[in-house]
């Protein structure tokens, strides 16, 4: 069956798109240049017609990694048994864009946000890079509401975010608290409480978004930190 859908793949597959994301994408290999939208597609109609058995295998091809990220989020099945296919999968990515791409596949998270909360707490203490960014692209995707802001806050400003990125996906969270929550966040930024290049990354975030106004950027860019 893995013969299969590796086949499937091949044929979706687009030389050009191939090249383009190679560039795009550091860490990624073997890209056989599978559009995402045909991905999703048909990881839906594997997860619906062999479910579990779509994720036997082994993986060769970045579109394969891509592929089984969807399907565990696609399957039918509880969401204890889904955090544990999660977890085998966690430590296949590495690259932002299986990453940012599985996360939002994750729509259990929605109806089961303490478990899935509780289960992310080891990796956003984590000291590998993509498992960080994990946690904290989930956090972005499902806890910037009323409910979970603060939590989701401190938890930003706990993650060592000494790597790449981490880094990048802390800065792009606190931007998108900063939009949908203020107040809350302004006062993570004026006690400096990320670390200098985070916090630089953050702010520039933030003043890119056509939400905020001038005046707003102003202030912002005045709490830019030195960076050695």
């Amino acid at each position: 069956m893995r013969e299969e859908i590796r086949k499937s793949l091949l044929e979706m597959g687009e030389k050009k798109l191939a090249e383009f994301s190679g560039r795009l994408i550091p860490g990624a290999e073997n890209i056989i240049g599978v559009r995402l939208p045909e991905l999703r597609k048909y990881a839906k109609r594997l997860a619906r017609e062999m479910g579990e058995e779509a994720l036997d295998g082994e993986d060769i091809f970045y579109e394969e990694i891509m592929l089984r990220g969807f399907v565990i989020g696609y399957l039918r099945t509880d969401p204890e048994h889904r955090l544990e296919l999660i977890r085998g999968f966690i430590p296949l990515i590495d690259n932002w864009a299986v990453c940012d791409s599985f996360c939002p596949t994750l729509s259990f998270t929605k109806k089961n946000p303490e478990l899935v909360r509780e289960f992310l707490e080891q990796y956003l203490a984590s000291e590998k890079e993509f498992e960080q960014r994990f946690g904290v692209v989930m956090l972005r995707c499902y806890y910037i509401n009323d409910q979970y802001i603060d939590s989701t806050l401190a938890s930003l400003t706990a993650v060592d975010t000494g790597q790449y990125y981490s880094s990048m996906a802390v800065a792009w969270a606190v931007s998108e608290c900063y939009i949908k929550y203020t107040d809350k966040t302004m006062p993570l930024l004026e006690n400096k409480s990320l670390d200098p290049v985070t916090h630089n990354r953050a702010i520039s975030k933030i003043c890119d978004s056509f939400r905020v106004s001038s005046d707003e950027k102003n202030k912002l860019r005045a709490l830019k930190q030195i960076v050695n």
